[in-house]
C-alpha cells in the first residue's frame, strides 16, 4: 500500500475503531443497567437457598435459571426484530392480542411495584429496624421520632430515589447502575473476606451438599427455594426499554450474556460465602444476620455490619428507579395508548411518578415483611413474566421463527413452570397455615 493510499484509509479505519469503541461503551451501560435490574433484592435470600437445596443443587439451579432465562430474552427479541412492536406488551399483542398485552401489564405492575415496596421496607429495616432489631441509626443515636420508619423510608425517597427517578431515558441510569453493581460487590466481597477469615480460624461448620429429605414437608419445602432464584433473575420486563436506547441491531443479546455471567457469578459467591459465614443460623434475609454484632460462633465488627447494611440499602435505592421506569411506562401504556410517548408529556409524566412513589411509600409503611411477598411474586407474576410469556410467543410464532427445538424447549419450560409454581403455592400456603418456616 502506498503512502496517498494509506493518507486515504486512515481516517477511515480511525473512524470505524472510534465507533467499535462507542459501540463496546454502549453495550457495558445496557450492562450495568440489566444486571442492576437482575440484582436488586436477590442478593439477600439467595444464602437461604443453600440451607434449603444444598450447595450442589442451589449452584446447578442457578445456572440452569440463567440459561434458560437467556434463550427466553432471545425468544422476545427475535420476534420484536421481526415485528412492529416496541414493548413486552406490545409483543404480546401481537402474538395473542389484547388479552396478551394485557396479562402482561398486570404481571409487570404486580412484580415492579411488589419489588419498590420490598425495597423500601428493606430500606426501613437497615435505617430503623424492626422488632426487637436495631436500625443503623438507632444504633448510633438512639431511638428518636427523627429516625423512626416511616421518616427514614419518607427522606429516602425525597432526597435520593425522586431525583433519580425523574429520568426520563433509561439509558441515563446507566451511571447510578455502575454504582449499584460496585455496591453488590462490595457487599459480597466484605461476606467472602470475612467467610474465608473463619475457615482459616476454623470456626465454619461443613456446609450441607444436598438437601436433607427427612420428611414430606421438607420435600416440599425444596420448591419454596425456586421462587427466590427466578425473581433474583427476572428483568424481562426491562429487556425492551433498554433495547430501544441502545440504538445498535443485536447489542442487546451481547449485554444479556453478559450480564448473567455477571449475575450468576454475583449470587454463587454470596450463596456459598454467605451460608458458610452463618451456617444454618441463615436467615431468609441475610441482612438481619447483620444486624447484631455476633451471630453463633462468627464475631461481625459492628463497624463491618453497618458497612454491609448501608451498601446494600444504597443499592437499592439506585435499583429502585429501573423498575420504577417500567411500571411506569407499562400503567401509561395501559391507560393512555393513544396518547404521545409519557416522555414528552410532562404533565403525565409528573402526575404517574409522584403518584407511584406515594403508593410505595404508603404500602411499604404499612406491611412489616417481604419474605411472603417475594415468594409468591416468584412462583406467579415472574414465572409468567420470565418463562410462560416467552415461551408462548415462541410457540404462537406469528412470524415464523421458531423451530421445533424452539418449539420442544418453550413446551418444557412451560410445564416445568405451572408445576414446580403450583407446588411452591401449596407448600407457602401450608407453611404460614402451620407457622412454618422455609
Amino acid at each position: 500500500m502506498d503512502r496517498a493510499s494509506a493518507e486515504v484509509e486512515a481516517p477511515l479505519l480511525s473512524n470505524h475503531n472510534s465507533r467499535t469503541r462507542e459501540n463496546r461503551w454502549v453495550i457495558w451501560r445496557a450492562v450495568f443497567n440489566v444486571s442492576t435490574t437482575i440484582i436488586g433484592a436477590g442478593i439477600m435470600s439467595i444464602p437461604a437457598t443453600l440451607k434449603v437445596l444444598g450447595v450442589v443443587p442451589a449452584f446447578v439451579l442457578i445456572v440452569l435459571v440463567a440459561l434458560l432465562v437467556d434463550i427466553t430474552v432471545n425468544f422476545m427479541l427475535r420476534a420484536t426484530y421481526a415485528g412492529q412492536s416496541t414493548t413486552y406488551a406490545g409483543l404480546m399483542k401481537e402474538n395473542f392480542g389484547k388479552i396478551g398485552s394485557l396479562a402482561v401489564q398486570i404481571c409487570v405492575m404486580i412484580t415492579t411495584l411488589g419489588c419498590l415496596i420490598m425495597y423500601l421496607i428493606i430500606i426501613g429495616d437497615v435505617f430503623s429496624g424492626k422488632g426487637e432489631h436495631l436500625g443503623v441509626l438507632q444504633e448510633w443515636f438512639g431511638i428518636h421520632w427523627w429516625n423512626s420508619r416511616y421518616l427514614s423510608i419518607l427522606l429516602t425517597v425525597l432526597l435520593v430515589v425522586l431525583p433519580l427517578v425523574l429520568y426520563r431515558r433509561v439509558e441515563s441510569l446507566w451511571l447510578s447502575s455502575a454504582i449499584a453493581i460496585i455496591l453488590a460487590v462490595v457487599f459480597v466481597g466484605i461476606c467472602s473476606v470475612m467467610a474465608i477469615i473463619a475457615i482459616v480460624k476454623g470456626q465454619i461448620v461443613k456446609p450441607r451438599m444436598l438437601p436433607e429429605l427427612n420428611t414430606t414437608s421438607s420435600f416440599f419445602n425444596l420448591f419454596t427455594a425456586i421462587p427466590v432464584i427466578v425473581t433474583a433473575f427476572a428483568f424481562h420486563f426491562n429487556v425492551h426499554p433498554i433495547e430501544i436506547e441502545l440504538g445498535i441491531p443485536g447489542a442487546m443479546t451481547s449485554a444479556v450474556k453478559i450480564s448473567l455471567v455477571v449475575c450468576s457469578v454475583i449470587y454463587a459467591s454470596i450463596g456459598i460465602f454467605g451460608y458458610l459465614l452463618f451456617g444454618d443460623s441463615i436467615n431468609a434475609d441475610i441482612l438481619v444476620n447483620f444486624d447484631t454484632s455476633s451471630s453463633g460462633a462468627i464475631t461481625i465488627s459492628p463497624i463491618l455490619n453497618d458497612i454491609v447494611r448501608l451498601s446494600y440499602a444504597l443499592h437499592l435505592m439506585l435499583v429502585f428507579p429501573l423498575l420504577n421506569f417500567s411500571l411506569r411506562a407499562n400503567i401509561d401504556e395501559l391507560i393512555f395508548p393513544k396518547k404521545e410517548l409519557l416522555a414528552t408529556d410532562t404533565k403525565r409524566f409528573m402526575f404517574l411518578t409522584l403518584i407511584l412513589l406515594a403508593i410505595s411509600y404508603i404500602v411499604a409503611i404499612a406491611i412489616p415483611s417481604v419474605w411472603y411477598i417475594y415468594q409468591f411474586m416468584g412462583s406467579t407474576t415472574n414465572v409468567c413474566l420470565a418463562f410462560i410469556f416467552p415461551g408462548a410467543i415462541a410457540l404462537r410464532d406469528v412470524h415464523g421463527l421458531s423451530s421445533r427445538k424452539d418449539r420442544i424447549i418453550a413446551v418444557v419450560m412451560i410445564v416445568l413452570a405451572v408445576v414446580t409454581s403450583v407446588i411452591t403455592i401449596a407448600a407457602n400456603i401450608y407453611n404460614m397455615i402451620t407457622g412454618e418456616s422455609s
